[in-house]
């Protein structure tokens, strides 16, 4: 298996080289293609709120800064995505409506990437991070320092549905581990699960991965970790969970906990 097209949103801000470089380093070993999208704030989800004097006197004024600030964050967006030495590039600045193109983009590609900010709720792409992930339920990497392709894999097993899914969508990543770890805590679940039945599935597709039973434990997260990290996994692949409130995404404990550590790099799928 193999992914062709890599995705990384950017802000025009001081973020963008990093998720540049993170999307680069996840694009190359498969050849594929590396689009930075430009996702600026969309003008037409303000005016409804700017009322129906919109076009003149204070609210003009604000227009014509929202537009203002677009083209410079798109100049420096642009900017970032020259500096990247990776041959196979594209830079997309997305026009009103943002968010449709954005859909549109991220259906049309394999993996989503992000750094850390924007999955815990900083910056002006946290919105894009969890409609991504919520919304259009796109796999999605959160590349840590260091982050690379063709270290130690760790998946986080349950046997739930997020989990299966999150464990096949990161197949290509996982063919090219140097190691595989599966991490499950049976007793810990109200589920009935094996995880030598996912330990099989990968054999069957040529992935040699160990097992390693995680004791029984209340809250997933911190253990998931520790596990991860006495594997010295570059990265955790896991399902997300959360619970939808009004229009605000709630990731659920174990998911909170995952996104608040420093390392390892997380491969995500809801």
């Amino acid at each position: 298996m193999s992914w062709a097209r890599i995705i990384t949103p950017l802000s025009g801000g001081a973020d963008d080289k990093a998720a540049i470089a993170a999307g680069a380093a996840l694009a190359e070993p498969f050849g594929a293609e590396l689009a930075g999208i430009y996702a600026p704030a969309d003008i037409a989800d303000l005016m409804p709120w700017m009322g129906e004097g919109f076009l003149g006197g204070v609210q003009s004024t604000a227009l014509e800064s929202l537009k203002e600030a677009a083209a410079i964050g798109e100049k420096h967006a642009r900017v970032s995505m020259e500096a990247c030495l990776y041959a196979k590039k594209k830079f997309i600045a997305l026009q009103s409506p943002v968010w449709a193109a954005l859909s549109t983009e991220s259906r049309l590609s394999d993996v989503v990437v992000f750094t850390n900010d924007p999955p815990r709720g900083r910056g002006p792409l946290a919105e894009v991070f969890q409609q991504m992930v919520a919304d259009e339920q796109r796999p999605v990497l959160i590349a840590r320092d260091g982050f690379r392709v063709g270290g130690t894999a760790a998946v986080a097993w349950d046997g739930g549905k997020e989990a299966s899914r999150a464990a096949r969508l990161a197949m290509p990543l996982l063919e090219r581990a140097s190691k595989v770890v599966i991490l499950a805590a049976p007793k810990a679940s109200s589920r009935s699960f094996d995880p030598a039945r996912l330990q099989a599935y990968y054999a069957a597709r040529g992935i040699e991965a160990d097992i390693d039973l995680l004791p029984d434990s209340g809250d997933a997260g911190p253990v998931l970790l520790y596990a991860a990290r006495k594997a010295d996994a570059d990265v955790l692949v896991a399902g997300a969970f959360g619970h939808p409130r009004l229009q605000e995404f709630i990731f659920g404990g174990t998911t909170r906990s995952l996104l608040a550590s420093d390392q390892p790099s997380l491969f995500l799928s809801h």
